[in-house]
Parts: structure tokens; C-alpha cells; sequence
């Protein structure tokens, strides 16, 4: 693990050290499992590191902490269940998401994502599949759950699969489906990798800063290939998140 990353943010803890622990307990986290081979002085300071991370990322979105843990639905593992060559993932089968020990940073804010757009998916729409993400739903199906949050969530859906009429793919879709075909997979075109890459983007945007949740959308090979939104496409989502997330986040605070 690189031993520092860029944040600029508030303080959350007043400099004292945390565990794991406490980032299961202030978040209410189903479970948070760390691998035997992460050592305690890892463990010690990835804690700090993840505590401040998804306090960023909560931050960020104007939530509570109802809304990282998904109603305390989600769990973290951390050094634990890796994939060869996948320094991060998210599994729907068992809502969790998991980080590799030396690969894993960066990716916070891209696997909670894809947990939010699994959990969000039955709230959108009715007789869902244990599988399903809401945004993959969204170009399928127009059966929506009627609702004032639904409408804001597929604003967002909207402004990163279709352009601005609203009647044909976006530049953000054509860029991954080039890069698919020219690595012969179809996967940065997946609805719900999309629209992880570009609430990434958003995150990365926002005045607070932090290199553990999330890093890459502006300099890196993927952003060259245009696999992050770029220029006014950017703005437009960032604009459908912000406007998601604040009224959301209002709402979850309204019900505690």
C-alpha cells in the first residue's frame, strides 16, 4: 500500500486512531471481515484510512450513515476473497464488497456504487431479480415505482446512458463500447459500470478530496480513452447527482 494519499476534507475524528471496529459500528456495516495476512500495524492504519474515506463519502453526498452501509445491508472485507488481477470488487450475491490489501485504493467510491445501484434496484422497479442493478433496469423496462427520489435517480441514469436528446447513446456509452470492441469483452459498456465510472467522476469532483476513495477519473489511461465523462456530459451528471444525493440525503435525515 503506498504509504500516503492526497485528501483534503474535515476532520472526523479529531486525529484519535480508530479500528475496524469503529468503522463498523459508526456506519452499522452487516459485517466488516479483514484477511489473516493483513498485520496490525495494516489493519491499524488502513482503519483510519477507510474510517476517513467513507466519512468523505458520506460528506460528500449529504447522507447519513444509514446511507453508506445501505441500511446496514452491506459488508466490507478488506484484504479477504480477492479475485486474480481484480484489486476490487462488489458481490450481489452476498452484498458485500471487498478491497485487495495492496490493490485496493481508489476503488472505494466506484464498489459502493455498484452496492448502491444493487440495493436501489427493487426500490425503483417492481418483481426484480436478486441480481439486478438499477441502472441496467432503467434501459430495459419503463414499469418505474412512481416516486419524487426514483425520478431524480433516473435523471441520473439518463444523463450518463443518453445524450442530450434523450434519444440515442451517450459519447460516455460510444467511448466503452470502442474500448470493448477493441478488447473484444463487453464490459466498460455494462449499464452499471457506466454509471459507476461516472458517479466516481462526480465524487472526484466535489470540494473534498480524498486519493483512498477514489482517484483516476482525470488522469489515467481510462479517462485518455474517454471511459470517464468528459466536458459538458461531466457537469450534467454532476448536476443530477448533487441534485439526487441532496434531496435523498434530506430525506434520510428527516426519518432519523
Amino acid at each position: 500500500m503506498p504509504k500516503s494519499f492526497y485528501r483534503r476534507g474535515p476532520d472526523h475524528r479529531a486525529g484519535a486512531p480508530v479500528t475496524f471496529l469503529d468503522v463498523r459500528r459508526r456506519f452499522q456495516f452487516r459485517s466488516v471481515e479483514i484477511g489473516r495476512w493483513v498485520t496490525e500495524p495494516e489493519k491499524q492504519r488502513s482503519a483510519a484510512l477507510f474510517y476517513d474515506a467513507l466519512c468523505d463519502l458520506m460528506t460528500i453526498l449529504g447522507g447519513t450513515e444509514s446511507l453508506i452501509s445501505l441500511r446496514g445491508s452491506l459488508a466490507l472485507q478488506y484484504g479477504i476473497g480477492g479475485r486474480p488481477g481484480v484489486s476490487a470488487h462488489y458481490t450481489p450475491a452476498t452484498r458485500s464488497f471487498a478491497l485487495a490489501k495492496n490493490a485496493g485504493p481508489g476503488s472505494i467510491a466506484h464498489e459502493w456504487f455498484h452496492a448502491f445501484d444493487h440495493y436501489i434496484a427493487d426500490k425503483l422497479f417492481p418483481d426484480t431479480r436478486k441480481g439486478d442493478f438499477g441502472s441496467s433496469l432503467w434501459l430495459k423496462r419503463e414499469n418505474g415505482i412512481v416516486h419524487p427520489l426514483n425520478d431524480k435517480l433516473q435523471a441520473c441514469y439518463r444523463a450518463i446512458l443518453l445524450d442530450q436528446s434523450g434519444s440515442r447513446p451517450s459519447e460516455l456509452f460510444r467511448c466503452s463500447a470502442q474500448a470493448d470492441k477493441a478488447a473484444g469483452i463487453h464490459y466498460f459498456s455494462r449499464p452499471e459500470e457506466l454509471c459507476a465510472r461516472a458517479f466516481e467522476a462526480f465524487v472526484q469532483d466535489a470540494e473534498c478530496k480524498n486519493g483512498f476513495l477514489v482517484k483516476g477519473t482525470k488522469e489515467s489511461e481510462e479517462a485518455r480513452l474517454g471511459l470517464y465523462p468528459q466536458g459538458e456530459q461531466r457537469r450534467s451528471i454532476n448536476q443530477a447527482f448533487l441534485d439526487y444525493y441532496h434531496h435523498l440525503g434530506r430525506a434520510l435525515r428527516r426519518a432519523l
